[in-house]
């Protein structure tokens, strides 16, 4: 509790002190900066795995704050509940002359972020909001016409063009850092009391590899070989700058930038068609789709029981440690929808159940490729033969053979589906379906 008149920093999904836009501003409000950090029952209460590992990164990453704040004699608040009750219990406990934050592009975050706008701006409280996540946003890359770009390619091209140093500018916090207000420590909530369980897990590390970087596009399709960044996590939860990565990759490696590009075009994707976050396809006329949806086959899917070793090894890999590789990402999600003609939304809701470096935009656009219904979507006939992606990705097994130890046994099922078989029947519901548009 204190007295004096303060400002309030919250840390959503931009879990670091350094480099981060909103907490710029807020130290240098003139007032004294109060940082909080809320756990979002509105959230967690819907994750049903309550040995979530994203909430135990999110839980070290809050750690590695409090730490750093100690250190500067301050403290991070800690809340959990639901973020309108919280705030009107902070109202009350404090005196708030400004509060501080970073976009959130998402459709709770952006519903959530309103009402408590309007609460706050009701009580003569400020609420601002800042870009953080994205080197572009909004309508920061339009197209000559002034509309959103719906293909990457010129995107990413125009991205290019319209970068100079003013977006990549980092923000010095570590100048102001005095104007944390001093406080004594309060207390990092457990994880029993926030609902969860510990495991442990072991987070790959947020410092970039530019060994890696530097011949990433010669190594990032092979599976079996750390051959991608593995610092989508620290991106999704923001415990890096996008800011920073991006400088690194201008001088390191164009298709790695590309890659972060990507990440920008699909947030870019969710701003101008937020139907895409009510379950809809992009391209409308991909809903006409008669989907199969066998649940059995589903559960096989998820299973890494399909008969099919490279999508097998992506699910095992996935549900054995929350990451999978971005080409099997493509092959599995392809199998899904064209191999077993079950409707991308189950994948889709699956890899968000799962994945560690979760993000609904990147995640919505990659099953949409996946499903020729988003933009700049492969096209439908596009159908990946899981056997010639192995020869070409895997040819000698050895990341099959690494998840599938029984590969060669009886033990291993028969294919769920034949290949031709699938593909024919499969061009035949995508025609049907968008003859009728």
């Amino acid at each position: 509790m204190t007295k004096e008149k303060v400002a309030i920093f919250w840390f959503r999904r931009d879990l670091r002190l350094e480099d981060n836009a909103g907490l710029y501003h807020a130290l240098k409000s003139g007032y004294k900066v109060l940082p909080i950090f809320i756990f979002d029952r509105n959230i967690l209460d819907k994750l049903e795995n309550k040995k979530d590992q994203r909430v135990e990164f999110i839980h070290k990453a809050l750690a590695d704050i409090q730490a750093q704040l100690l250190s500067l004699g301050s403290s991070l608040l800690i809340k959990y509940g639901s973020p309108f009750e919280i705030w009107e219990n902070i109202i009350s406990d404090y005196k708030i002359a400004e509060v501080f934050t970073n976009h959130d592009y998402e459709k709770y975050g952006i519903k959530r972020d309103s009402q408590i706008g309007e609460m706050l701006n009701a009580k003569g409280i400020a609420f601002y909001t800042f870009k953080d996540q994205t080197v572009f946003e909004k309508n920061e890359v339009l197209s000559g016409a002034k509309t959103p770009y719906t293909v990457f390619t010129p995107y990413s091209r125009k991205w290019k063009e319209t970068l100079n140093e003013f977006y990549l500018k980092s923000y010095p916090t570590e100048k102001y850092y005095q104007n944390f207000i001093k406080i004594d420590p309060f207390k990092l909530p457990t994880f029993e009391e926030i609902g969860f369980v510990e495991i442990g897990s072991v987070f790959p590390k947020k410092e970039l590899q530019e060994d890696l970087i530097k011949k990433y596009d010669e190594v990032r399709d092979i599976p079996s070989i750390l051959g991608t960044s593995r610092i989508s996590i620290h991106l999704r939860f923001g415990t890096v700058s996008i800011r920073k990565l991006a400088k690194k990759a201008i001088l390191l490696n164009e298709k790695w930038l590309n890659e972060l590009i990507w990440r920008d075009f699909y947030m870019n994707i969710l701003y101008h068609f937020p139907h895409i976050s009510e379950g809809q396809a992009f391209r409308k006329e991909y809903d006409n789709i008669i989907w199969r949806n066998n649940e059995a086959e589903f559960k096989k899917w998820c299973e890494g029981k399909t008969g099919y070793p490279i999508v097998d090894a992506g699910m095992r890999e996935l549900n054995t440690t929350g990451f999978m590789h971005n080409r099997v990402r493509m092959i599995t999600a392809g199998f899904l929808i064209k191999h077993l003609l079950i409707d991308w939304r189950w994948g889709e809701a699956y890899f968000a159940g799962k994945l560690m470096d979760f993000d609904f935009s990147a995640n919505n656009g990659g099953w949409q490729w996946a499903s020729s219904s988003g933009c700049d979507a492969a096209p439908y006939f596009r159908i990946f033969n899981p056997t010639s992606q192995t020869q070409k990705f895997d040819p000698q097994l050895k990341y099959i053979k690494k998840w599938i130890p029984e590969l060669n046994s009886f033990e291993y099922p028969q294919p769920i589906v034949e290949h031709t078989f699938a593909r024919e029947r499969v061009l035949k519901a995508y025609k049907d379906a968008l003859d009728k548009k």
